[in-house]
């Protein structure tokens, strides 16, 4: 089955992931980290690109970000990030070439529980990957961002959220919900709906979408249809 077309929605979140090429590293010290965190917030902001969470890997990096009402602006942001970075490296390091692979994957995200379920995901990326302990000593995600009242405060308020509170009770409730991670079923979803650039929500969703784009977008699994019938593909 050939992968679904890269999908992008005006006034919707979308899950983002984009990888080294062929796997490399993309950052290689804190510094490298610090340029493209600041480079997303300040290139987010003037292109009005709201960032729900991030967290930035050692060869990839995840972003939830909606793209107002303008869609292209999203692809805008990954291209100019991109280039940031990879002239950063390649004067840094006096190479030159690629540095990310040429498409980032992107999943339009059903803008309530599975948002908040999008933002869990992504900040226990690195736990998940045995890097860290807890989401909280990690240094280049948007978790310290949501937990803390540091000067770091630009990440867009997440839908659903809205009778957390603020401050302290905020950060305690944010701080609790990721602690509880995320479910089996739940992360084989997200995972699954982002590598093969599909929808990350329930039926209703899919439907929403399908009379949005006019034609539909279903889940379907890895790999090509068996031909026995009788012993059909989940």
């Amino acid at each position: 089955m050939p992968r679904t077309g890269r999908i992008i929605i005006p006034n919707f979140p979308h899950h983002v992931v984009q990888r080294g090429h062929n796997k490399q590293a993309v950052f290689a010290s804190d510094a490298d980290f610090q340029l493209y965190r600041d480079d997303l917030r300040t290139v987010s902001k003037a292109l009005d690109v709201k960032v729900y969470a991030f967290c930035l890997m050692t060869n990839h990096v995840h972003l939830l970000l909606d793209p107002g009402t303008q869609p292209d602006n999203l692809g805008k942001l990954m291209k100019t990030l991109a280039g940031r970075m990879t002239r950063y490296r390649n004067k840094l390091e006096n190479r030159s070439g690629t540095l990310w692979e040429g498409r980032f994957k992107s999943s339009p995200v059903q803008a309530d529980s599975y948002l908040l379920e999008c933002c869990r995901y992504i900040d226990l990326n690195p736990v998940r990957a045995g890097m860290t302990p807890h989401a909280k000593d990690y240094a280049w995600s948007s978790y310290r961002s949501r937990t803390s009242n540091g000067a770091d405060q630009w990440l867009a308020p997440i839908k659903g959220t809205e009778k957390w509170g603020k401050g302290a009770a905020f950060h305690k409730r944010y701080a609790s919900f990721v602690g509880e991670g995320i479910s089996d079923e739940r992360y084989e979803q997200i995972h699954a709906a982002i590598q093969r650039n599909q929808l990350t929500g329930n039926q209703k969703f899919v439907d929403d979408v399908a009379k949005i784009i006019g034609r539909r977008v279903e889940h379907r699994g890895p790999g090509r249809p068996r031909k026995n019938l009788e012993t059909p593909e989940d």
